[in-house]
């Protein structure tokens, strides 16, 4: 007999949204609740901040060896962002993946379109805010910026939004918990689609027994 588990395989999930839509959040609320969901750690060249625990975090990188990964082609996305090189291990994905864990990217539109052209299954899910006004309060609310970093995020946010009609899902997060379950839910529906399970098809024809 075939068990329903056996068509549940993992699957790699893009998570994109502008600054202040809550990325973070619901990302580590989904890894919380959900055993076999591996929120993927990104690799940096920046020095760790107070706290940051490598292989917790980030992975921590010199420059030199990450652009030795770069030419090596060993990072499924990657990009220089404020003086940094941030990007995704292939290994650390597909290792995860193998092991029957869903593995969630939160990477910004730029390294969604690298993911995008690498990994022809992948989901791509787009955080929307319930407003631009709503945007607006929450990247004022963090009180760690500048008015003038504060209008460059929100500008930056609205160029991002643009991008979201190119993900296969959009997902309005007005509130977390609710937000965390239709992730859930997209999730779970795409592992059951009929051409992520043809194996699965062909073994009940053939009549393979347990």
């Amino acid at each position: 007999m075939i068990r329903y588990e056996e068509m549940m395989k993992g699957v790699l999930v893009v998570i994109s949204g502008p600054s202040g839509t809550g990325k973070g959040t619901i990302c580590s609320r989904l890894s919380r609740e959900n055993s076999k969901l591996y929120n993927a750690i990104s690799l940096t060249t920046r020095p760790p901040r107070q706290g940051e625990e490598d292989g917790v975090s980030y992975f921590f990188s010199s420059e030199e060896d990450f652009r030795r990964l770069i030419l090596e082609d060993a990072l499924l996305e990657w990009a220089h962002v404020y003086g940094h090189y941030y990007g995704t291990l292939c290994e650390q994905v597909e290792e995860k993946l193998a092991l029957g864990f869903d593995v969630i990217l939160e990477i910004d539109t730029q390294g969604a379109e690298q993911v995008r052209r690498r990994e022809k299954e992948a989901i791509f899910i787009f955080l929307l805010p319930p407003s631009m006004e709503e945007l607006w309060a929450r990247i004022q609310g963090r009180g760690t910026d500048s008015q003038a970093a504060i209008r460059e995020r929100f500008a930056a946010a609205r160029r991002e939004i643009e991008e979201a009609c190119k993900y296969d899902y959009v997902v309005i997060n007005e509130d977390v918990v609710e937000t965390t379950k239709a992730v859930e839910a997209i999730i779970l529906a795409e592992k059951c689609r009929a051409e992520r399970n043809q194996n699965m098809i062909r073994r009940l024809k053939e009549g393979e027994k347990g």
